[in-house]
């Protein structure tokens, strides 16, 4: 027989570094999870994207069990670290605050392919030099 799911959370966690306390503990505590074991699963699975904001999907359900889902980090994160930069450009048409180039550009496309909304290499390629862009980044051969 198949578990009754109560409710799925959608949170973004700092990778490896997941605490009982806010946003976690606020959004997870009212559903009666055992907190402790959540954030020693995430810390777990989030190890190798250490610093870098991470979509969590969590599952709870009716007997208090739950299932974690972690995704690939954000794009604008990882073309932050790509980049050397600390943050992106206040207005990004008149300043540029980094470059990219188009290898680092098709890593992080590579990457986050299973997580973006496109078909194929190229599409997820495009979404990922349009954050570029977005954020005050050149991207350069």
């Amino acid at each position: 027989m198949a578990k009754e799911l109560v409710t799925t959370v959608r949170l973004h966690i700092t990778g490896g570094q997941a605490t009982p306390g806010p946003p976690v503990g606020t959004s997870l505590g009212k559903y009666g999870i055992n907190l402790g074991q959540f954030v020693q699963q995430v810390n777990e699975k989030t190890r190798q994207d250490l610093g870098l904001r991470v979509p969590v999907i969590v599952r709870v359900f009716k007997d208090r069990t739950f299932e974690v889902e972690v995704r690939s980090p954000v794009v604008s994160d990882l073309l932050k670290q790509a980049a050397q930069i600390a943050k992106g450009a206040g207005n990004p048409p008149r300043e540029k605050v980094g470059r990219v180039t188009r290898a680092q550009i098709e890593a992080i496309a590579r990457r986050k392919l299973p997580d973006l909304n496109v078909k194929d290499l190229a599409g997820a390629i495009r979404v990922v030099e349009g954050t570029a862009k977005s954020m005050g980044l050149e991207i350069v051969d």
